[in-house]
């Protein structure tokens, strides 16, 4: 397994971004590059990530295919075609987007239709039009797991990949943006041990969240800083190793100057628990 995160001040150059990532003490990162670019810049990049030993985590895809206006529904389709394209020229582990929103105002928001077996369906032809659109080789399309929108469990995620039913339709797993109910969160233990069971084989990534069930009715979960919510990082970390070497779990959803005590604590973790990050 490999750590990762957001990197900063890179100067726009492969050089640059490898030495950010040097510094942040990561092994895999994403790389500063949008679906538009050039096979130039895409070969400096792979060939730069590739001579430091650094693996690209992800590309993302961030856009709502499921937006009820037709015209904002194509046009993230669009990106997201693009985007599982530049995952592919650089070799990347996945394209991670979420399955979208019939939400009109917010693209990852929560909706009554979020839920239906029409959105369902919408959800696996839309995946099949991307996929298909690029016939990706070396990299897979993801969908990250949100708490209102399918896939909210590792059953709907594996009802998705069979009616998808595409070999570069695989998974990336966020447990935290599943825990959406109590009972989950005091349980996440056993919750990622059912993750990890039906999905590992498939899994190309991981994000690094924490979250914490606060005492305010009715019920409200909140993120927050990895090791220091509710989380059971032993047993997420634990069922991470054994996947595949170079799987990658990305810390996300921080402030800039919160990144480096979110890693101290995953690897203090980690090295409790007798592992260690490539």
């Amino acid at each position: 397994m490999r750590l990762a995160g957001p990197v900063f001040d890179t100067g726009d150059t492969p050089e640059g971004w490898v030495a950010a990532v040097r510094r942040a003490g990561y092994t895999a990162s994403n790389v500063p590059l949008a679906p538009e670019a050039d096979d130039a810049a895409v070969a400096a990049y792979v060939a730069a990530a590739r001579e430091a030993g650094i693996i690209i985590a992800e590309v993302g895809a961030w856009s709502n295919p499921l937006d009820p206006d037709p015209a904002k529904a194509a046009a993230a389709v669009e990106k997201c075609t693009r985007s599982l394209d530049l995952a592919e020229r650089l070799g990347a582990r996945c394209c991670v987007n979420i399955a979208g929103s019939r939400n009109p105002g917010r693209w990852d928001g929560p909706h009554p239709d979020n839920l239906t077996k029409d959105t369902f369906d919408l959800i696996v032809q839309t995946v099949r039009r991307i996929i298909d659109a690029v016939k990706p080789r070396r990299t897979f399309y993801t969908l990250e797991p949100m708490p209102w929108i399918f896939p909210s469990s590792a059953d709907e995620y594996l009802d998705l990949l069979g009616a998808i039913d595409r070999p570069a339709a695989a998974v990336h797993l966020d447990p935290v943006n599943m825990v959406n109910c109590p009972s989950r969160a005091y349980r996440t233990g056993d919750f990622l041990r059912e993750c990890f069971a039906k999905l590992g084989p498939r899994i190309r990534g991981c994000h690094a969240k924490d979250i914490v069930l606060r005492e305010t009715l009715t019920v409200h979960l909140e993120e927050c800083l990895p090791g220091t919510g509710v989380l059971d990082w032993p047993v997420f970390l634990r069922e991470l190793a054994k996947l595949e070497r170079d799987t990658p779990l990305l810390i996300e959803h921080l402030p800039r100057e919160s990144y480096p005590a979110a890693a101290a604590n995953i690897r203090d973790i980690a090295r409790r628990c007798g592992l260690a990050f490539a």
